[in-house]
């Protein structure tokens, strides 16, 4: 699949390089082609180019949005057109605030976008070495049914993650809380960055 990845921290990076290696194409939309960042990103994903915002998401069929969280009531609204009909995927976070995700924005401006909210609830590590002692590591995502669920879920499969579907966007809190936990055992509880979360049964 072609996919834009906007913006290029350590999420994107480390998503663009699994994502490469498992035969897709990846375009991050960046405003700086030159930055430390955008080319740090590069490295990790190799064969991958920074482009203009527009210019990935005219390429993209699926768009992960990893940038600031401030940033994408404009970013949406700039790009509504070339949002509109495709999958989104929703990284960012906000747990600072009342809301953590950017759900509302995205569906104000793309509204036949399909939206996932997935890649939020574990650091880039843990995408980056998903296997922790000798477990596959597990992520909790949520979106509409259908057949883009199941091109969600083999991407996210890809990255060598266990996806683990929830509900459509009515149970997003759900899977903000998850963020919202390993965050605080992080930050608060001083375990390591690498440390993921495990269902046991179902």
């Amino acid at each position: 699949m072609n996919i834009a990845i906007l913006g290029a921290g350590n999420i994107g990076g480390t998503l663009g390089g699994k994502w490469i290696t498992a035969g897709h194409k990846i375009q991050f939309g960046v405003r700086d082609s030159n930055s430390p960042k955008t080319l740090s990103a590069l490295r990790q994903a190799k064969g991958a180019t920074a482009v203009t915002v527009a210019e990935a998401l005219a390429f993209a069929e699926v768009v992960l949005v990893s940038t600031p969280w401030g940033t994408v009531p404009e970013l949406a609204a700039a790009n509504a057109k070339d949002l509109d009909g495709k999958i989104i995927l929703d990284a960012t976070n906000n747990f600072a605030g009342p809301v953590i995700n950017n759900l509302s924005a995205l569906t104000s401006a793309a509204p036949n976008a399909k939206i996932y909210r997935a890649f939020n609830s574990l650091g880039w590590e843990v995408f980056a070495t998903p296997i922790i002692d000798g477990q596959q590591a597990d992520m909790f995502y949520c979106g509409p049914e259908g057949e883009t669920r199941m091109q969600v879920h083999k991407l996210i499969a890809a990255i060598g993650i266990n996806p683990i579907w929830v509900g459509e966007n009515d149970r997003i809190q759900l899977v903000d809380n998850m963020g919202a936990l390993w965050v605080t055992m992080v930050f608060q509880r001083g375990w390591s960055r690498g440390f993921g979360f495990k269902a046991i049964g179902g």
